[in-house]
C-alpha cells in the first residue's frame, strides 16, 4: 500500500560540517542533477536557454508538488534565490558556487524565471546542482538554522 504525505522526521546527530550536503541532496531537489556519467540533466528545471551573454531563462517543471501538497513554481525558485543571496558564503565547498551578489532574478510567469548576471557566468548550470529548492514552509519554520541561531549562513 502506498503511503501519502510525509513519512517522518530526520534527526541528524553527526556534527560533520558537510552533513548538510548529503542531507539536502537526498531530501531536496535542485534545478539540475548529474547523471551517472557526470552530465547535467534537468530535475526541477525542464529547459533553459541563454537570452544573451548574461541572461538565462529557466523553464521549470510543471505540476510538481512538495510532500505537504504545496505546488512548486517560479515563486519557490525566487524565494530560494532571495534567501541564499542574503548569505556571504552559502556553500562551504567554495564561494565559486555563489551567485554574484548583483545577480537579478525576474519571475516571468508561474513556471519561468530569468536570471541576469553582472558578467557572463559559464558555471551557472553547475551552481544549480547545489541550489536547493525547498518550499516556503522550510524557510518559514526552519531554514538552515534560522530558528535556532538567527541565520543559515555556515550552520547547516
Amino acid at each position: 500500500m502506498a503511503q501519502e504525505g510525509p513519512a517522518g522526521t530526520i534527526n541528524i546527530v553527526d556534527p560533520h560540517p558537510l552533513n548538510w550536503l548529503y542531507i539536502t541532496w537526498n531530501t531536496m531537489e535542485e534545478p539540475v542533477r548529474t547523471d551517472e556519467k557526470g552530465h547535467i540533466t534537468g530535475s526541477l528545471m525542464e529547459d533553459a536557454h541563454w537570452v544573451d551573454d548574461t541572461t538565462i531563462e529557466i523553464k521549470l517543471r510543471d505540476n510538481v508538488k512538495f510532500q505537504d501538497g504545496t505546488p512548486f513554481g517560479a515563486e519557490t525558485f525566487e524565494r530560494a534565490f532571495v534567501e541564499v543571496q542574503k548569505w556571504k558564503a552559502p556553500h562551504p565547498p567554495g564561494t565559486y558556487l555563489n551567485f554574484d551578489p548583483d545577480t537579478q532574478l525576474e519571475v516571468v510567469d508561474g513556471q519561468t524565471v530569468r536570471m541576469t548576471f553582472p558578467i557572463a557566468d559559464g558555471l551557472v548550470l553547475g551552481k544549480f546542482r547545489g541550489f536547493h529548492l525547498p518550499n516556503d514552509r522550510f524557510w518559514d519554520e526552519m531554514g538552515f538554522g534560522y530558528k535556532s541561531i538567527g541565520t543559515g549562513e555556515g550552520h547547516w
